[in-house]
Formats: C-alpha cells, structure tokens, sequence
C-alpha cells in the first residue's frame, strides 16, 4: 500500500502535478489602483512574498522553490521543468518527496540527507524518501561518513552514525559519551580521616577497594569514548573524522553573571502581563566557543591550541564572569583539560573543513573582539595548530561564509587546497591557498573595486559561479570563474539582481530576478551569456500591476569629503506629477546600517518604495541614500563608522539635504528625514545634532543608547563601553536631546526584542525634562521590531504623512492622511 502511494506521487511530481494545481498569474483584468496609505501598506497582500530556495532535482530536469502568494498564510512548494513554463504547486505527500531546500549531497549528488521536523531523512534521486530516524528526541547536523555509506548525525549532544542503507549489524552506533562532568565526593576532614584509618585497619575494606577498581578497569574497556562537559558548557556540533578515529566537538559555554533583559507582554490570550525573555547588552558577558577533539580509539581528549593568538591585556577584554578562572590545561591528561584560562586571547572557533582523503582539517577562529580572524590546521590527536592565513582589521573584521558552525573555506577537489573569500584587499574577492604548503600564501582570483556577495564551486569542480556587483554597485548578476583563475564570464544581463542556482550538469540557470518596480521572480535560462530568458511565476496582483510605479533614479553626490554618495531619486515627475510649490523635500534612511537600498531591484523596504510613490504624487522630491557603513561598497565604507555612529553616516545624509536643495530645487527649510532602526536612530541624531537641517523627523523603533543594544552588532563598531565609554556618548542620541528644534515622531512597537521599546520610553522621559514640546511618541502594543499587522503599517505611515503634511507643506491640501 505504500509502495503504490509513493510510486503514484512520483509520477505525479514527474507530470508537474495535476492540473488543478497548476499555478496561475493573478487575473489581468483593469483594476484601478488607489494610491493611499490604507492601500500601499497592504504590503505582501499586494506583492507576495520573494520565491526562494532554489534548488535543482539530481537529475537537472526539475527546477523546485517556494512561493507565498499574495493572500495566501504560508508558502508552498512549487517545481517547474528546466524549460520553463507554468509551475506546479505539490501537494503535502508530493512535498515530501522533493528535495530539501537546505541538505548535503554524496558526492555522486543521487542522494541527499537532511534533517526534518526534528528527524534525520535520506531522499534518493528517484524519489525514494527513507526515514533515518523517527524519535521524541530532536536528532540534527547529518554527514555523510565512511565514504558516503554511512550517515551521521547529532542527538542530545552525543554523535551517532547509521549505515546509509539500512544494512549492518547495528543500525544505529552510538560513538560518544558527552556529558556533564560527575561531580566529586566531599568528604570533611573527619570523614577523609575515618576511611583512610579503615583501609589501613582491615584487609577486608583493601580487598574490597581492589575488587571495585578491576571491575571499574574492566567496564571503561567496554564503554563509549567519554568527554566531561565542564561548568554551563554544552556541545553545539559533533563532526566524525575521515579515518574514522577523531570526533571534532564544538563546545558552547554560557555566560555566567550575565543580566538579560525583560520585555512585557502586555496584549496576550491569557489577559494578563506575560514576560518576554530578551537578550544581554554589549559589553556583559558573553558565551565561548571552542573546538575539542576526542579519540575514538583511545579516549582521549584535546582542545585545539590557540596559542598563536596573541595576548591581550586583561583590561581590553569584556566583563568576565565572576570567581576564580579555570585551572590550566594538562595536555598529557587522559582525562578531559580545560580550555585555558580566561586572561589568554579569547578565541571563537568553527567547525573544522576535512579534505575528502582526511589528511587536512582547516578551522576558522575569531578573536573575540572580531578584530583578528586565522584559518589554522588542526592536528586532531594533539590539538595543535598550524596558522595558514591571518586577517587583521583595526575596525572589525567581515568575512563572507563564516557563520556559527562554519568554517568558512571549502576544499577543492585536490585536496590540498582551500578556497574562501575575504575582504583582505579592502573588497570581498575569491581566494585559494594551498594547505599542503606552509609557506603558501593566499592565492587572489578575483579583483577590482568591487564585491562578491555569494561564491559556490560547479559540480564539475572546474568553475566557480560567483554573484557580484562588477556591472554597478546597485546590480547583481552571476559569473564564472576558472577555478585557476582568469576571466569571467558574465551569464545574466537582466538589468537588477539575478540569484542563480546552476543545474547540477550545468546546462542552465534557475534564478530570482527584479528591478526597482518589478518585485522578484523565477526565470530560467540556458547556461550561456546573453541566453533568452523565461519567467516562471508572476507575483503580484493584478490590481498592483495595473499602476504605474516609477523607476527611481539611481544617482551620485558629493559627500563634503568629496566621495560619491550613490543614493535613489524620486521625483513627482516621475509619477505624472507637478512639484508642490513648497517645494518639500524628504531624505529616507534605510535600516541595518550595514544594508544597502540605493541599486537597481525590489527593495526591501518595499512598503517605504510605495510610500515614496505617494510622497512625489504629492509634490515631493524624496532621496534615499546610501550613507557610510552602508553594504556593497567595500571594506573603507564599511568601517567609516567605526567609534562613532552619528558621524560620516549622519554627514552623508545631511550632504544629501543639501544635494536636494542644490540640485532638485528643494526649499532647505522644507525638507524632512524618516527611516527605521538604524534610520530611526540617524533620524534623532539628524534632528538632534543638525536641527536647522531638517524641519521634521520620524524615527522609527529607534536605537537612542548603543550601550544598551546588543553585543554581537555594537562591539564590533564601538568597541564595549566600559573601555570605550566615549564612543557611546558620541553616538547615542539620548546625550544630544536638547538639540531638538523641528517636529519629531517617534514609533515604536512595545514587544520588540531587538531595539527594545525602553529605548524610546527612556528618551520620552529626557525629553520631558528638557521640557521639549515639538515630540510625539506612538506606542504599537502588540508589535515586535518588525510590524506584521496591517493595521500597525497603515497608523504609523499616516502619522508620518500628517507629520510632513503639516511641517513641510504648511497645511497645505488639506488635513488628509490617506
């Protein structure tokens, strides 16, 4: 029964699936589009939601994504022919069949292994979906090991591995012991005196005590390789060596000391004020990360050695927990060392990369306070390590790939080398060195004033295919690069952003495209340059497409420092509009500060876009820039920022006020600032430490004190603040209230557990004392840093309009908000 379950939902994948779920474009009929607040904040009701993961079937005829419709509450999974044409919505079973969106292959790619719901599965080329595991436990983290027969995969902290066919006489092997380590007898005084005597005393307790310690002897030969979790630690990921002997552990140790913050809850089912959990602040303590090896065969453990590290003063270092540090590590030990004491160079380790033959495993490692990265071997029965390349960045150091768990580098198919990108030149390029040599240095394949935003290796293993910006700062388009280097070939020339999944022979290209007013789509192509493109799905509605919407201009300026600016221009013309004789300009600042929203494709920020549609249907000019620290334009403009937010960025968006004033005719006295998060915190230093530039402001879920973000993002621009207390000051809004002249608003939702809402409520009361009139604060009480009610988009963006209703047009046309 099963059999014939399965074997009629692969023939219903191979149809495309029936035709009732044939994905249709939303009808095309004359829908009048109303261009008010109420409509554009529909957001995603209008537009959809981008398609993503991409991913090909083994064979390369079918091309799966997912797809959430306009109106619709959660994607679907949808799958269309290398060809194109329409797509095919899978129902849950035919779901269940098709490949993961994230998983590992073989190395033949004809099989994938994943975890799903908790639960490892192995799904084969033909289909076949074979359940690895099916437990209450939560299993994680499946490999492949033994040449590809076997899986592992990670439960309760421990490694197991199962044969990848079901065979073999114990289907599933546990290999490790992790655990907390047992905690020793203690034994007063008195007590130690009274066993010692009664050993002496009598043969009988001496004969007891030796018959325990050969049964203990005799039960350690037949347990699990054992390693002793330490105090507040926890294994993170567990990773089998090629040789079957080493198991690499990646150790997370929780802070201790560490305050977190709470967020009530103050709407919620139970009718009362719930607690929200919420996270440290910069500079308390932090957790470790740190990389051990354990043999198999001998039991032995050993951490990694980071001693290349060089030391830092205990004085430079965040706060440490409280009590005595860790004793140091007795390398000859077969019991499990420590780590190190705490006053050496704290370290941040990966999961290492293994060569397929096993011979060399490359880990990354981050100093803590992310100014130094190496890639380092490790030697796994010693723990030792040979540094292969260092990176040094005054400011901070950005690394494409490195996430938690990563090490950043992959091994390509000759087993000596490794291949990575890095921001070494000042800009984000492709690089390979050779492991085997240890005086090589970094091979540099690409080059330019320019960045590679996503890098992945052919299945050919001859070519790689790299995303990047070469054609223009706002462009994305997809290249290849021999994997010697040489020159690249362009492959997409759709003008926007084109992110490619290559088929896995290489004959075409699935990717999402969009431009500035045409929101993400899937196409496919051929693998050639200049190859005819097809579009597979059609997103927003119809009612959507029936408007108008302009193209914005992307456009330069000067900064007073004399770089250019890129930034994106709307003006009424462009929407068949006449300029507002008040002449009112606006300048958008974008979020994340490290983000970028002045290119070529569908923002983001795509409520913002629509919203700065009917700003310039009204009259005015609105700018949205690009200011330092922004993405896509290298590692100087990344780090402009660095010990003082508020500074280069505030002046790129003050030089872009005046650009309005200069250029575009704006009245310098009628111009206005609006942006969220990091906008929202550039909005109240604009109106703050610039008051005479801007006339009115709208700071959205605003930072108003860095040293009460969090750590991960703050330390790395502003150091921490109990050692760099000036850095704060000078970038934190709160210190610089009394400057507010022009009209502020301030939005903010209540739950938010990023930028917290006492932000806000803290700068409401500094406001109060300074007796300041021109402010309003607008709480959301059931929103987080990102608004998901519609109803919450459609009030907050209605203030804004009324705020530059009333101060930048004078009143003008009327009172309406909508």
């Amino acid at each position: 029964m099963h059999r014939s379950l399965r074997k009629s939902a692969i023939a219903a994948l191979a149809a495309l699936a029936a035709p009732a779920l044939l994905a249709q474009a939303p009808s095309s009929k004359d829908v009048r589009f109303a261009l008010t607040v109420d409509s554009i904040m529909r957001g995603p009701a209008l537009v959809g939601y981008p398609p993503e993961g991409l991913r090909w079937s083994a064979d390369s005829q079918k091309l799966y994504f997912e797809w959430r419709k306009p109106g619709e509450d959660e994607a679907s999974t949808y799958v269309v022919a290398r060809d194109g044409g329409l797509p095919a919505r899978l129902t849950d079973e035919q779901k269940t069949l098709a490949p993961p969106a994230t998983g590992r292959w073989d190395t033949a790619h004809r099989r994938v292994v994943f975890a799903d719901k908790g639960d490892i599965v192995l799904l084969e080329a033909n289909g076949t979906r074979r359940q690895i595991t099916r437990t209450a436990a939560n299993e994680s983290n499946p490999r492949w090991a033994r040449r590809d027969r076997a899986i592992t995969y990670v439960r309760d902290g421990n490694l197991f591995i199962v044969p990848a066919d079901g065979s073999g006489a114990a289907i599933v092997e546990q290999l490790t012991d992790v655990a907390p380590k047992k905690p020793d007898p203690r034994l007063t005084d008195s007590q130690k005196f009274i066993r010692d005597e009664e050993e002496k005393l009598l043969d009988a307790v001496r004969e007891q005590k030796e018959k325990k310690k050969k049964s203990d002897d005799k039960e350690k030969q037949d347990k699990l390789p054992a390693f002793e979790l330490q105090e507040r630690q926890s294994a993170a990921d567990l990773m089998l060596s090629a040789d079957d002997t080493h198991v690499f552990m990646l150790v997370s140790e929780r802070p201790a000391g560490a305050r977190t913050v709470i967020v009530p809850n103050y709407v919620n089912e139970t009718g009362y004020t719930e607690d929200i959990p919420g996270r440290t602040a910069v500079g308390d303590t932090q957790d470790r990360r740190l990389l051990a090896v354990l043999n198999l065969k001998t039991g032995k453990s050993v951490w990694a050695d980071g001693s290349f590290a060089p030391p830092v003063d205990d004085s430079e270092k965040a706060a440490a927990p409280p009590g005595p540090p860790p004793a140091p590590a007795d390398a000859g030990s077969p019991q499990t060392p420590r780590p190190g004491r705490r006053a050496d160079r704290e370290i941040r380790w990966s999961m290492p990369e293994v060569s397929d033959d096993g011979r060399y495993a490359v880990a990354g490692a981050r100093s803590a306070d992310n100014k130094d990265r190496w890639y380092v071997a490790v030697d796994p029965e010693s723990g030792q390590t040979r540094v292969l390349d260092t990176l040094h960045d005054d400011a901070w150091i950005r690394e494409a790939g490195a996430g938690f768990g990563s090490a950043g580098v992959s091994f390509l198919p000759d087993n000596r080398r490794i291949w990575f990108l890095s921001e070494r030149d000042g800009w984000m390029h492709l690089y390979t060195l050779d492991v085997s040599e240890p005086s090589a240095r970094a091979k540099q394949l690409t080059s330019g004033a320019w960045e590679i935003t996503n890098a992945d290796l052919a299945h050919d293993e001859q070519t790689f295919y790299i995303t990047s910006n070469e054609e223009h700062p706002g462009e994305r388009h997809l290249y290849s690069v021999p994997v010697e280097g040489g020159p690249r070939t362009k492959l997409t020339s759709m003008t926007g952003a084109n992110l490619a999944e290559v088929s896995p022979d290489g004959s075409t290209i699935g990717f999402v495209h969009s431009y500035s007013n045409r929101p993400p789509e899937v196409f496919v192509m051929p693998n050639a340059p200049r190859a005819p493109t097809r579009q597979v799905t059609t997103t927003p509605t119809a009612e959507w497409r029936a408007f108008t919407w302009i193209d914005p201009k992307v456009i330069t300026f000067k900064a007073r420092d004399g770089v250019d600016v890129y930034a994106r221009l709307f003006t009424p013309e462009m929407i068949g509009a006449r300029r507002d004789p008040a002449r009112p300009g606006v300048v958008f600042v974008h979020g994340a500060g490290y983000a970028q929203n002045a290119h070529k494709y569908w923002a983001s920020y795509f409520r913002e876009y629509m919203f700065h549609n009917l700003l310039a249907s009204r009259g005015y000019v609105v700018l949205d820039v690009d200011y330092r620290a922004s993405s896509g334009y290298g590692r100087n403009w990344r780090t402009a920022i660095y010990r003082h937010m508020g500074g280069k960025d505030l002046e790129d968006v003050v030089d872009g006020a005046r650009y309005l004033a200069a250029k575009e005719q704006v009245n310098p006295r009628r111009i206005g600032v609006y942006g969220g998060s990091y906008g929202g915190f550039i909005t109240l230093m604009a109106m703050f430490t610039t008051p005479d530039v801007f006339a009115a402001g709208a700071a959205l879920r605003p930072v108003t004190d860095w040293a009460h973000y969090n750590h991960g993002y703050t330390s790395n621009i502003l150091n921490i603040p109990q050692q760099d207390a000036e850095a704060y000051r000078r970038s934190s809004p709160i210190y610089f209230a009394d400057g507010l002249k022009g009209a502020l608003l301030i939005c903010h939702g209540m739950v938010d557990t990023n930028v917290l809402f006492q932000d806000s409520v803290r700068l409401a009361q500094r406001l109060i004392e300074l007796r300041k009139e021109n402010w309003e604060l607008a709480p959301y009480p059931v929103e987080n840093h990102g608004f998901e009610r519609e109803t919450s988009w459609a009030d907050e963006y209605k203030r804004i309009l009324r705020l530059f209703e009333e101060n930048l047009r004078n009143g003008k046309a009327a009172r309406s908000t909508n």
